[in-house]
């Protein structure tokens, strides 16, 4: 088989010299149209919806505030992942979404699906946060320590 293409080749100089040349040209051509970005959008969709509640702990919070947005929103068109911080007196609930989908379409639907949560009374009606990428979300990290020191704790973490 690769005889027969090189002897093809070697017989036929012309036609190999036009289709390489056919094949630049297109090549020339598509990357006229192709989109490029010196950084590109990797991340997926994301959509973060915030509760404060004050004077809630955090069990108060997963329980009363967490729990019922996250059932809420189970279930949406091209729901991918779902993910939720409960501290004192505020829930977090990060929502990621298959690619494709449009960022507007899914903060749509998930305004819809807010609007039938019920929270208690004195709890603030879940925010979704601003449209952003995940870029932002770079990087994590704990501050531990031995002992009872918060003060040590928070000098080291302001000065990270």
């Amino acid at each position: 088989m690769l005889n027969w293409i090189i002897d093809y080749s070697l017989r036929h100089r012309l036609a190999v010299i036009v289709l390489v040349l056919g094949l630049a040209a297109v090549g020339g051509l598509s990357l006229r149209y192709l989109d490029i970005d010196a950084f590109p959008d990797t991340t997926p969709v994301q959509v973060q919806i915030n509760t404060v509640a004050p004077a809630l702990g955090p069990e108060e919070v997963e329980q009363r505030i967490t729990f019922p947005i996250e059932q809420s929103i189970g279930g949406l068109p091209g729901l991918e992942n779902m993910r939720s911080v409960s501290k004192f007196g505020f829930s977090q609930v990060v929502v990621t979404f298959e690619d494709g989908i449009d960022i507007y379409f899914a903060l749509q639907l998930i305004n819809e699906r807010l609007s039938t949560v019920e929270l208690a009374e004195g709890i603030d009606r879940p925010r979704m946060g601003p449209v952003a990428t995940g870029l932002g979300e770079v990087f994590h990290y704990v501050v531990t320590g031995q002992g009872d020191d918060v003060t040590e704790l928070r000098t080291i973490h302001d000065w990270v």
